[in-house]
């Protein structure tokens, strides 16, 4: 990451991310697509329902894992091996704690948090097993995402992805098994998925357990020190906290299609899923702005960190721009693939005329937060992008949509948001770069 041609080493670096954060995205939409078929429409609408709270409940400790990978590329960059290791011990065993943490407040809290999102009373029941089950599988979710983290730190993203691929295929098959052998519906997808994760998961920890490098884990190691869970923590919280914050807003707005009722709902969940793919491009490239940035921030290389931003934004306009357009291009039979029913289709169209072709604005959004967290600066973009983003967001939902009823006017306020908290990031990124150059020339 510190040496030679950046944008091949980019795209050798995202391409594997992007494909592994799709593959986990199938796990979902496989979900979607089995019950949508198989068991019908409300119960498509309650898995959908469920996925805004879910992201809720799980991306501050999600975003957690970014401090994780951030520290670790600084250390590996610059050679400082015992460092490496104490941030692993320390990442690992602080994922396994939260993985259990949220596997007991989503159980006990599930059907609470679907009411209070106005989950209308035909879906309620099997959102709520659907999320119950779900969590339980949270400390095989967290252990694969930290550990994923840490071997994306040392520039590895090819053996995350081959984990995925075989958690993936199981996940398809106990699927189908369960669904339609076994007639499971909701239950059966549920245990699907969290059985694959609990694959990803040990192939991932057995990766870290054989390798003879300095992130090599060691069980009877596992312990939190403070001063490398602070460094985490530093980068990591205002990372998790802009997500909670985000998915928040995006359970607001899964409220409002709530008062639409089922076929609304039904259109959303397959539109929001088709929106998950691009969401993994754009995801994908600001962890490899991270990441490159972080390691070249190690070894003190300030020209490089400039020329890895402009690279990243090359590359995630060019990528969203192709995918958006033709995700609506395409939109009608990328839909049937999720269900038949022509109003869902309809819905789902409606969504999508905002939100795809407009996408590559949600990718220059995340980039510049990327890259301020890979200099050690995660708070000040946190703040900006909650402002801009939720806080748009929260305007359009509360003021604008009750005057105007309808889906098209909802799903304006995503570019709305992106385009507001461009223009802040952009500013803030300016004068932070300024001082971290000016710091690292003292440092020369």
């Amino acid at each position: 990451m510190c040496n030679g041609s950046i944008m091949d080493k980019l795209i050798s670096f995202a391409l594997p991310l992007m494909l592994s954060g799709i593959l986990q995205l199938m796990f979902n939409a496989v979900d979607i697509v089995v019950v949508g078929h198989f068991t019908g429409k409300q119960a498509l609408a309650a898995v959908g329902s469920t996925t805004a709270l879910i992201n809720v409940f799980t991306n501050l400790f999600i975003g957690i894992s970014l401090g994780a990978n951030v520290l670790a590329a600084r250390f590996f960059a610059s050679g400082r091996e015992k460092e490496m290791s104490d941030t692993v011990h320390t990442a690992i065993l602080l994922a396994l704690i939260s993985g259990i943490l949220m596997a007991g407040i989503g159980v006990i809290s599930a059907k609470g948090a679907l009411l209070l999102m106005g989950t209308p009373d035909n879906v309620i029941a099997q959102s709520t097993l659907y999320m119950r089950i779900y969590f339980l599988g949270m400390p095989f979710f967290m252990l694969y995402n930290y550990g994923a983290a840490i071997l994306r730190a040392v520039g590895d993203t090819k053996r995350p992805l081959l984990f995925l691929v075989i958690s993936g295929c199981a996940n398809a098959l106990l699927d189908l098994i369960l669904v339609i052998g076994f007639h499971l519906g909701v239950a059966g997808v549920a245990t699907a998925t969290i059985t694959a994760q609990m694959i990803s998961c040990i192939l991932v920890l057995l990766c870290l357990y054989r390798t003879d490098s300095c992130y090599q884990l060691r069980f009877s190691k596992l312990k939190i020190k403070k001063v490398y869970l602070l460094q985490i923590f530093q980068v990591g919280i205002p990372a998790g906290i802009q997500s909670t914050v985000i998915n928040f807003s995006n359970a607001l707005l899964q409220s409002s299609v709530n008062s639409f009722g089922d076929t609304a709902m039904a259109g959303y969940t397959a539109a929001n899923n088709i929106l998950g793919f691009l969401y993994m491009s754009v995801n994908s490239i600001t962890q490899a702005c991270m990441s490159f940035t972080s390691q070249n921030y190690g070894a003190g290389k300030s020209k490089r960190m400039d020329k890895v931003l402009i690279d990243c934004i090359i590359l995630s306009v060019v990528i969203t721009s192709i995918l958006g357009v033709s995700a609506y291009g395409f939109g009608p039979e990328l839909l049937k693939i999720y269900t038949e029913d022509a109003k869902v289709i309809q819905c789902g169209m409606e969504i999508l005329l905002y939100t795809t072709v407009t996408y590559f604005l949600c990718g220059l959004m995340d980039l510049f937060p990327g890259a301020l967290r890979g200099m050690g600066h995660s708070a000040v973009p946190m703040i900006l992008s909650v402002i801009g983003t939720v806080g748009t967001r929260i305007v359009w939902i509360f003021w604008i949509f009750p005057a105007h009823h309808s889906l098209d006017i909802l799903f304006i306020s995503y570019p709305a948001s992106w385009i507001i908290t461009i223009i802040m990031q952009v500013i803030c990124y300016y004068f932070v770069r300024k001082k971290v150059h000016r710091d690292m020339q003292r440092q020369v």
